[in-house]
This record gives C-alpha cells, sequence and structure tokens, in this order.
C-alpha cells in the first residue's frame, strides 16, 4: 500500500518559476520539512509545532516572506489549502491533492503572467482584471439581494472590502472573513456556481 502523499506548490520569487513537489503525509507531519526552488535561492518551509504547523512562503508579490499556521488535520483531510498575500489577495501557496494543486497551480500562473503584461505595457488598472473584478462583484450583489449571505457566527450584518485581486467579505459582529478570489474567468464561475455565501465565523465570537 502507497504512502498517501501531497504536492506542494508556490512560484519562487527570485526565478519567477513554478515550483512544486510531492511529499509524504509522514515527511509533512513527522518533523520539519522544505521545498527548495531548483534555483537555489527561495525555499518553502514547513515546521512542526504539535498539533499544528508553521508554513513559511517566499512572496512573489510583495518580496517578502509569509508565514500561516495550518492545523495538522488539515493537511491530512483537505484536498486544497491555499494560502494568500494580503497585499495583492492572489494565493502564494497550494498544499494538498496532486490534481487540486496542479489545477490551482495554472490557474496562479496565468494570473502572474497577466500582471508582467501589464508592468511591461505599464497598463496595470486599479483591479487585475477589470473585468473580472466587475463580474464577481455583480454575482455578489445579486447574492446579497436574495439574502444570501450570512456568518457561521448567526450575524446576518456585514461589509465589503474591495482589493485589487479579491473581495473580503466581513462579518459585522464577530469581524471573520470570507475571501472570494476576482483574478480570473474561472473566479466568476466559481461566485456564479454558489448559491449562499457562508462566511466562516471566529472561534469563541
Amino acid at each position: 500500500m502507497s504512502e498517501e502523499k501531497r504536492s506542494i506548490g508556490y512560484i519562487c520569487p527570485v526565478c519567477g518559476e513554478a515550483v512544486v513537489a510531492e511529499r509524504t503525509l509522514f515527511q509533512l507531519l513527522a518533523g520539519d520539512t522544505s521545498v527548495p526552488c531548483p534555483c537555489g535561492k527561495s525555499e518553502l518551509a514547513v515546521r512542526q509545532l504539535g498539533d499544528r504547523c508553521e508554513i513559511t512562503v517566499p512572496c512573489l508579490f510583495c518580496a517578502r516572506d509569509h508565514r500561516a499556521a495550518c492545523l495538522n488535520e488539515g493537511l491530512k483531510k483537505q484536498k486544497l489549502i491555499a494560502l494568500s498575500c494580503g497585499k495583492s489577495g492572489l494565493a502564494i501557496c497550494h498544499i494538498g491533492e496532486e490534481g487540486q494543486v496542479f489545477r490551482a497551480m495554472e490557474k496562479l500562473e496565468g494570473a502572474v503572467d497577466k500582471l508582467r503584461r501589464d508592468d511591461t505595457q505599464e497598463s496595470r488598472g486599479t483591479f487585475l482584471d477589470e473585468v473580472v473584478m466587475g463580474e464577481v462583484l455583480s454575482e455578489l450583489k445579486d447574492i446579497a439581494a436574495r439574502g444570501g449571505i450570512k456568518c457561521a457566527c448567526g450575524c446576518d450584518q456585514y461589509g465589503v472590502k474591495v482589493g485589487y485581486s479579491s473581495v473580503d467579505v466581513i462579518c459585522a459582529a464577530c469581524g471573520a472573513v470570507l475571501r472570494l478570489p476576482a483574478a480570473t474567468p474561472d473566479d466568476i464561475d466559481g461566485v456564479c456556481a454558489r448559491y449562499n455565501l457562508t462566511i466562516p465565523g471566529k472561534k469563541g465570537s
């Protein structure tokens, strides 16, 4: 019986290439591990802290490392975990099942390519993609109109914060955030497919 594995993907901020590696669950849960870029100038690190781990990811978008805690139970059970850059709103790391990670990385590479084209043409606008953002906001408005936005804490009051490539729906009571990506056409489909939106809520709220 083969050992269960997880794929880990990020984009190297130095050479700009996508890095995807495979680790067994045992490797991830038994001790510290790292995923270096073949260029040798960046690496993703996973440090074990008992029932959780700390993931340190080099960020292509703001040129600094991001750290996030993740429950080990999530590494074992979730099909895909995404860690985002707060400045850009874009995912910078994906961990999970191989197919899920590769699809997510293809989407991320598409967003990065668009950023590079915009920079080359000096045409970067208010949003990564104006059309995608407009469609996501329109769908969000439709969901709100039918009373389809609520928080797991029980509150149905919320605020909306529009970023460069994502929209945050924020619970007015507990402050929990539901982030809706708005970077590629796939993100429009993702919102259209949802009749309701549930903000995850904060523990202890």
